[in-house]
């Protein structure tokens, strides 16, 4: 059942365990990341980013990706969710990553997303505020739940750019919640986006602390989000390198280190690079154990693409020729077959590994499920 993001972190928050959330930028990835959730029964929520949504709307180039193809995008995303969705008894949340305008977070809800972020962390305080507090209205008029951010978490994801990190305020956060009357909010404690986060990164869990018990002592309910938390496994990096390609420089934040915030505070955490190395990786590999697919009429392009940049670890670099495929989850050949397994297989890895670390496996019967109509009453309750 598709359900809002409160009621998946209102679980995770009440037994203190992480709950992951995984991007996905294909029919293919979607279909793996809710079966996986499924097999080890443990709540989902599966991330379209802003710039995902165009790129799922067709847009190869989508850093420059239009409203229209986001809308698109945000239908095919949410088709496929609910799609898989339906065929499995656990609680699934669609979550907008990274919504960069109020424009973005009304093409996300109205193509099936359960869950919005408005990331309005670059502007000024009370600009943030303003922005987030009028998504919230929107969102929450229709059963949808909203994450802001506050702080600036450094490193490159899609349109999120950052030099340097400017840790949360405890007290700005309180007066954040209270202000725009947010369901989550995305702190900077020092994780990093993207798969370059600096060999032994350690992460300030004494912020989350800090805001949580503040949180308590004001009666706020709300949960903190950790982006930039990709693992970014080394055996993965390495395997990447032995099949020709050249990813450098390229370390995430220690497990053990998202498992001790997750008991101190942190309530969901957002995974993307693991799911884009282990889909690079894998491709390689298919390449280099059937070589014939490197000349296939439908594959052969993914195979140049790669061999001409060594240094491509996003998937939407290379797999761009099987737009159809990605999109509507078309399967043209048997060629086309053996790549979308190939990058099942990729998202099951990543994710199954992380819901066995983070502890999530096994909780989904503990989440109350609702639907959008029941929590548009429970928030218009709340006032």
């Amino acid at each position: 059942m598709l359900v809002t993001l409160r009621d998946v972190l209102t679980s995770a928050d009440k037994l203190r365990y992480a709950q992951g959330a995984f991007n996905v930028n294909a029919v293919s990835q979607i279909k793996a990341a809710i079966e996986i959730h499924n097999e080890l029964r443990s709540p989902a929520i599966i991330q379209g980013a802003n710039l995902a949504n165009g790129f799922m709307g067709g847009r190869i180039d989508f850093q420059n990706c239009t409203l229209e193809e986001k809308r698109a995008g945000a239908k095919n995303i949410g088709d496929a969710v609910k799609k898989y969705a339906a065929e499995v008894d656990i609680p699934v949340v669609l979550h907008l990553d990274h919504g960069n305008d109020f424009d973005a977070c009304v093409a996300a809800i109205d193509g099936g997303y359960t869950s919005v972020m408005i990331d309005a962390s670059s502007l000024p305080y009370d600009d943030n505020v303003e922005l987030t507090r009028e998504v919230v209205k929107y969102a929450h008029e229709r059963g949808v739940s909203v994450e802001g951010e506050l702080g600036v978490i450094a490193g490159v994801e899609d349109d999120v750019f950052s030099e340097r990190s400017t840790y949360t305020s405890p007290f700005q956060a309180i007066d954040f919640f209270k202000k725009t009357e947010v369901d989550a909010l995305a702190i900077s404690y020092g994780t990093t986006h993207g798969p370059n986060k600096g060999k032994d990164t350690k992460i300030r869990r004494e912020i989350p602390i800090a805001i949580k018990e503040c949180m308590r002592h004001e009666g706020i309910d709300g949960f903190l989000v950790s982006h930039g938390s990709s693992t970014v496994p080394q055996y993965i990096v390495e395997e990447i390198k032995q099949l020709g390609g050249n990813l450098e420089n390229a370390y995430g934040i220690d497990v053990n280190q998202l498992i001790e915030v997750s008991e101190a505070g942190i309530n969901k955490i957002n995974v993307d690079t693991d799911l884009r190395i282990a889909t690079t990786r894998n491709i390689r590999e298919l390449f280099k154990k059937r070589p014939e697919l490197q000349k296939s009429e439908t594959v052969g392009e993914i195979f140049s693409i790669l061999k001409n940049h060594p240094e491509y670890s996003d998937p939407r670099a290379f797999l761009h020729p099987i737009m159809d495929t990605l999109m509507y989850g078309d399967i043209a050949s048997e060629d086309v077959a053996a790549i979308t397994a190939a990058m099942e297989l990729a998202v099951k890895e990543a994710i199954g590994t992380l819901l066995v670390k983070f502890g999530s496996y096994g909780k989904a019967p503990l989440v109350q499920q609702r639907s959008l109509g029941e929590m548009a009453e429970w928030y218009k309750s709340q006032k």
